[in-house]
């Protein structure tokens, strides 16, 4: 993959490209290539695969992508699926290469062998992204195609290309952490505002108060194909004590501290920004390389944990309420969420609604799973999956409309250990066994505080 590194790499393969475009408008007998959709487009791609020329190649490659770029919804969307059919394997080709390693198994019959079972499609990929920017155009046209996904089943086979390509392109090896202050670019401020998925940035002041405090850090992961575009970002608050809810970490009022004298890193916030890189892992290179920075430079600090959201724990209830019994929701569950409904505006939880909601959170996490045997909630998957444990439930800790609607407020913390993560991890992987507190898993159980009885009225 082509790394422009410097302006004067830029401006080499610009001068490439340019001659390029000369090329190729004489290749097809004009002075200048018209606009092509369809099977004109397709054409392009054929002309890609057969040069062999580098300029050509790079003036071919930003030629398709332009033009994919000014087409319509469904013009892209017929212009993966004739590359989905189009750019398949040979099954021909295959089964010769097949029988010839079977014929005289060799490294040289099974690289053949390997190469004829590669789809065309991922060539056309790796020599699409010759062009300077097309890298960014490739990530983009992913999210078209899983934006058509669903009503075109057969692009499924393009979208694995995609991924295979992709998780070489985005290794780890490849991306740089950065901080994020005040003094970053305002194009970068600029889209953390705008990909921010969890708590939602209100305006700049709102983004000063997360990244400007001396308790406040902000950092993400850059690749060098895609310029001042971060790939995720985490938040992080650096605190003295675990916190319960998002909303003092959050608010306006609150007192700074010395970062010097924290003691807990808290992670309350961690978005993806490309949705054209869903399914590329980031995040748990991202929070361990944080935990290194923030473990360099501030000694003080001894826990590390998060404030999560648990956005799939209401779909959960109201699929669990639905149905006529359910293992989790007893008659004291139902009526008490029917009271939470009806006090959405104004609600006090008393210690009963307390304990009743950490029963659901923890049969929803250490017992419900999808019907393949997964944890049903993404959050916890992508915690437990890098190793945390979910250390303690908060049944009210995020009021805002999204928490509400997601989670009926719940929020929970996941803690991570250095030396427990791989454990942790393999448990999780291997086992399919949530790793959890002693608090949580004791939650299970607990039984409701008895209602008051109210005396009897005395005949009169």
């Amino acid at each position: 993959m082509p790394v422009v590194k410097n302006s004067f790499m830029r401006h080499m393969i610009d001068q490439l490209a340019g001659q390029g475009q000369r090329i190729l408008s004489r290749a097809f007998g004009t002075e200048q290539v018209q606009p092509l959709v369809g099977a004109d487009l397709i054409s392009l791609v054929h002309a890609l695969l057969s040069t062999r020329g580098e300029a050509s190649g790079v003036a071919i490659a930003q030629e398709i992508m332009g033009r994919y770029g000014a087409s319509s919804r469904e013009e892209r969307t017929g212009f993966l699926l004739r590359l989905t059919r189009d750019f398949a394997v040979s099954d021909a080709v295959l089964r010769a290469a097949y029988d010839a390693y079977e014929a005289a198994p060799s490294e040289d019959t099974l690289y053949a062998l390997g190469l004829a079972a590669e789809p065309a499609r991922q060539t056309v990929l790796r020599r699409l992204n010759l062009a300077p920017g097309n890298t960014l155009s490739l990530v983009r046209m992913r999210e078209d195609l899983l934006a058509a996904l669903p009503a075109n089943p057969a692009l499924k086979a393009l979208d694995r290309d995609f991924t295979h390509l992709f998780a070489s392109w985005f290794n780890r090896g490849f991306l740089s952490l950065r901080r994020i202050d005040w003094s970053s670019p305002a194009t970068i401020l600029e889209k953390i505002i705008r990909y921010e998925a969890v708590h939602s940035i209100r305006n700049w002041e709102d983004l000063r108060r997360r990244t400007d405090p001396p308790d406040r850090r902000c950092y993400a992961f850059f690749h060098p194909a895609l310029g001042d575009e971060p790939l995720i970002f985490v938040e992080v608050a650096l605190m003295h004590e675990m916190p319960a809810a998002i909303e003092p970490i959050l608010t306006e009022r609150r007192t700074q501290l010395d970062p010097k004298t924290a003691s807990h890193a808290v992670f309350y916030s961690i978005s993806n920004c490309q949705k054209g890189l869903q399914g590329i892992s980031f995040g748990n290179f991202l929070i361990k390389q944080v935990v290194e920075e923030l473990k360099r430079e501030v000694e003080s600090l001894s826990r590390f944990v998060t404030l999560s959201p648990v956005p799939g724990f209401r779909a959960f209830v109201e699929a669990e309420k639905a149905k006529a019994t359910s293992p989790y929701l007893d008659t004291t569950s139902r009526a008490m969420l029917d009271e939470l409904e009806s006090e959405e505006s104004d609600i006090e939880p008393d210690e009963r609604t307390t304990i009743a909601m950490n029963r659901l959170l923890a049969a929803y996490f250490l017992e419900a799973r999808t019907p393949s045997g997964g944890v049903l909630d993404p959050v916890a998957r992508f915690h437990l999956g890098n190793g945390a444990r979910l250390e303690r439930l908060n049944p009210f800790g995020d009021f805002s409309q999204k928490g509400w609607q997601d989670s009926y407020a719940a929020m929970v913390n996941y803690r991570y250990e250095p030396d427990h993560i791989e454990e942790n991890h393999e448990t999780f992987a291997i086992k399919r066994l949530v790793v959890a507190s002693k608090a949580v898993k004791d939650m299970k159980t607990r039984s409701l505080p008895l209602l008051p009885v109210k005396p009897k009225q005395r005949a009169s």
